[in-house]
């Protein structure tokens, strides 16, 4: 079977940065393949482009750019907040606020959004909204493991269930 709209795709890659030999970002080497639903929009769009029509067993090797991945790095995505503007309650800012950790926000329209604590000062916490990965260009090199049609319970969560996937 190929790999095309509703399959799910078992694969094992390993993500590298720029080029086959960047630094090492992730692996599913000895562990469980990714899972996903081919053409669902889950992926980055280049990245189900560049496994359309391949099967079980075939390899893959590409590059994605990061304009076309997460993005390019922003500068204005970037802001200082004073930490009175956060409703901490009883929780000591010291906790809260811990550079290089994630913090789940939520905007003045109830969205959900994460940003990463880049600097914390005396008053004022500095967040970046980026992508972790905005700025990065991505290289994947990779074997196809399977490839199935989704269930329909799978098409109906949007995600894979069992190896590879989520687990119910």
């Amino acid at each position: 079977m190929v790999i095309e709209q509703n399959t799910v795709v078992l694969c094992h890659y390993t993500l590298r940065e720029g080029t086959a030999s960047g630094q090492l970002i992730e692996s599913t080497e000895g562990g469980e393949p990714l899972g996903y639903i081919h053409g669902i929009g889950t992926m980055i769009p280049l990245f189900e482009q560049n496994l359309e029509g391949k099967s079980s067993g075939d390899s893959f090797e590409f590059g994605i750019p990061a304009a076309e991945a997460y993005g390019e790095y922003d500068d204005e995505s970037v802001a200082e907040i004073p930490k009175a503007a956060f409703n901490l309650g009883d929780m000591n800012p010291d906790d809260v606020f811990v550079e290089g950790e994630v913090l789940p926000l939520q905007d003045e329209n109830g969205n959900m959004m994460q940003g990463i604590i880049a600097q914390v000062n005396p008053t004022t916490v500095t967040i970046d909204f980026n992508h972790p990965m905005a700025g990065v260009d991505l290289y994947f090199i990779g074997q196809i493991a399977d490839v199935r049609h989704a269930t329909p319970e799978e098409l109906a969560h949007q995600h894979v269930h069992g190896v590879g996937g989520h687990h119910h």
